[in-house]
């Protein structure tokens, strides 16, 4: 397919629009669905139990590395009961060469749109059933603790209750076609020791920083839960009863399946009384060990039974028995596309743009220098999990040629950055396109320092010295420090890895068709000094509350870019913000004003200060955020409400969540900045 055919595809509402209907048996109602899955479970011998409990992927016949196609159960044929097809992706289905690419994780973070990550969800989960996929495993909402985490690029930020709602919105959109698993549960930030790390902490850290975001997930409904690799508090994530067991299906009521990570499975015993229900890929400490520790008295029967339950109801549930139905075609289609190329748009963040850098004019440039690596070749960096063959990309320099034909393009890859210098020089702007890759960050990688490579700075600096229009793209999956040289360059622009429509996406942004939205889901600090240590190489790490803006705000630092920052073509202005208190909570409204002259779209951020008398609390957390377009000189009222049981704390010696009264702050505006705050009062 030509990439004109995708550009002509209007994204808004696209998917929605042109997805084939998908013809479904009559929905089975819940009491159906617990009879029907008590029926069968009862009907099922103690090997068929055990049997269906692990994954049967054979390591000799798999066809390529990297978990390229789904990762099988077997089910039960004799009962009719299928397989779970498990296909993994956070950004899309991992079908080599067919499937849609959409932008990282983190890029989709960036966007704050759940109406958005809900759409992409839908098309992710559309393709995985039709090509043959019915558990998806892409919903990453691990808290980016600190950005040299490998895997930050998979998630969606560092704030717990973004991560909920981003986590939300996708699953919404996934389990309109198939299951969803929402992982890795629970503690998971770091790579390099990620198989045997302790990972210690307050119960209270527990329950307000490292798991709302899981509970958010099965407030939506998710299907699966998948338990992590490290260790929690003494004991590995598959075998924590208290995780697995007290919390997530005790206290959250949560009635899906909980599902091992690759290989992440210790001992028969202590994985199936902590709750595990699903060891993945492979028969290891299940199927034969369990059956055997249940015929020797180790294990009782009923906790198979429990297991076996929520597997069979969670596929009658979502409807697995059917058969999918879906039309093929749409896979990766115009719509899926169009919607890639919108996801990737609104991901885009404008750290600066000084002396009128961005947007260019496609009529009044006639010569610009594209250098560095990633300007003639897409940079999607993935590995692992997050590795993906798209059937097609679209370049920086293609999505550029194809909207500014007559502009004359200067290439250098910026090997010798003198000689990148000379080519930009000539050129009425220098886009140096720069970044992270798959050696620098992945699954299995931590990252080694903050900061670009060496010569990739010193690119930047060379190129800037002979063009003071000057504009950096950066590729990454996470924050960097910036300091050697964001000082020297008038613009900068962070791309993440924006999926194969990414150039589109850059070229459209750069030459202004598209208005710059995205905002940092995370600080950029000045430094290392600004962020809680980073230790991927001990056997045992200690985590407490404080990291990203909390971290900053405790102790008072002043990162190069806030949470929430980026910049846009136009101005926004917060005015008349008022607040009032009931019974049930907070209510709180601004009047938000466009004072610019291009339309444009805002995400606005409500932040809360708790008194923290009783217990130490944070100077102001994140309980909600809005995204608004408006058009220059309209003005619009953003209210949010907020619950007052999401402003209590956890209570260790009542093991409660607690409220306490007295003087709350309420911050209205559109970063962590103090400055770009109001804020008011309020008594409860």
């Amino acid at each position: 397919m030509d990439r004109r055919d995708f550009l002509e595809v209007t994204a808004l509402g696209a998917a929605a629009a042109l997805l084939p209907a998908r013809p479904r048996a009559a929905k089975l109602s819940p009491e159906q669905v617990e009879a029907r899955a008590r029926e069968l479970v009862a009907a099922m011998t103690l090997e068929e139990k055990t049997t269906l409990m692990a994954g049967r992927l054979d390591p000799k016949n798999r066809p390529r590395p990297g978990h390229m196609f789904p990762n099988p159960t077997p089910g039960c044929p004799r009962l009719g009961i299928p397989g779970f097809q498990f296909m993994d992706g956070p950004a899309g289905v991992r079908y080599e060469k067919v499937a849609t690419c959409f932008p990282a994780g983190i890029g989709r973070g960036a966007s704050f749109d759940t109406a958005l990550e809900e759409r992409v969800g839908e098309a992710i989960g559309y393709e995985g059933r039709a090509l043959g996929a019915n558990l998806f495993g892409g919903v990453v909402v691990n808290l980016l603790r600190h950005p040299r985490w490998g895997r930050s690029q998979e998630t969606f930020g560092e704030d717990p209750h973004h991560l909920g709602a981003m986590g939300a919105a996708v699953i919404r959109g996934v389990q309109k076609h198939m299951m969803a698993t929402a992982k890795h549960y629970a503690g998971n930030s770091i790579e390099n020791t990620r198989g045997f790390v302790d990972v210690r902490m307050s119960e209270r850290t527990l329950r307000e920083i490292y798991t709302p975001h899981f509970k958010a997930c099965v407030d939506a409904g998710v299907a699966a839960i998948m338990s992590a690799y490290n260790k929690l508090n003494g004991e590995y994530c598959s075998h924590n009863q208290h995780l697995l067991r007290e919390i997530l299906k005790d206290d959250w009521k949560f009635q899906g399946l909980v599902m091992s990570d690759f290989g992440a499975v210790h001992g028969t015993v202590p994985a199936i009384k902590a709750g595990l229900d699903l060891e993945m890929p492979q028969v290891k400490y299940y199927g034969p060990k369990l059956r055997a520790a249940v015929e020797d008295g180790r294990v009782p029967v009923a906790a198979i039974d429990e297991a076996c339950l929520r597997l069979v109801r969670t596929m009658l549930r979502f409807g697995v028995f059917e058969p999918a139905n879906l039309d093929r075609s749409a896979v990766a289609g115009p719509a899926h596309a169009a919607l890639s190329r919108e996801s990737a748009e609104k991901s885009f963040v404008l750290l600066k743009n000084e002396r009128a850098a961005l947007p260019l004019d496609p009529t009044g440039v006639r010569k610009l220098a594209l250098i560095g690596p990633f300007a003639s070749r897409l940079n999607l960096a993935g590995t692992g999990s997050s590795r993906m063959v798209p059937p097609y990309l679209v370049t920086p320099e293609d999505g550029i040629r194809e909207l500014a034909p007559k502009v004359e393009l200067v290439s250098d890859e910026g090997d010798k950055p003198w000689l990148a210098a000379q080519a930009a020089a000539g050129a009425d702007a220098a886009l140096v396109f720069v970044g992270l890759t798959e050696k620098d960050e992945s699954e299995g990688l931590d990252r080694k320092h903050l900061s670009l490579s060496v010569h990739h700075e010193e690119l930047i600096l060379t190129v800037a010295a002979a063009n003071p229009r000057t504009i950096v793209v950066l590729s990454t999956g996470g924050a960097l420090a910036t300091e050697n040289w964001i000082d020297r360059v008038p613009a900068a622009l962070v791309a993440w890895y924006p999926g194969m429509e990414g150039g589109n996406a850059l070229a459209r942004t750069l030459f202004g068709l598209v208005n710059p939205s995205g905002k940092l889901p995370m600080v950029w600090p000045k430094s290392e000094a600004q962020l809680p240590s980073f230790n991927n190489f001990s056997l045992m790490v200690n985590y407490d509350s404080w990291h990203g803006y909390r971290y900053c705000d405790k102790k008072g630092f002043e990162p190069r870019f806030h949470f929430g920052h980026g910049l846009s073509y136009t101005r926004f202005a917060y005015a008349n913000m008022r607040v009032k208190a009931d019974t049930t909570g907070i209510r709180a409204m601004v009047d938000l004003t466009n004072i610019g002259g291009r339309p444009g779209d805002e995400i606005v951020f409500l932040f809360i200060g708790a008194p923290g008398k009783v217990v130490e609390r944070a100077v102001k957390e994140l309980k909600g955020f809005a995204r608004v377009t408006l058009n220059p000189g309209e003005t619009r009222t953003i209210s949010f409400m907020v619950r007052r049981e999401d402003l209590a704390y956890w209570d260790e010696a009542g093991h409660c969540w607690a409220f306490e009264p007295g003087e709350y702050r309420i911050y209205i505006g559109g970063s962590s900045r103090n400055t770009d705050l109001l804020n008011q009062k309020l008594n409860l």
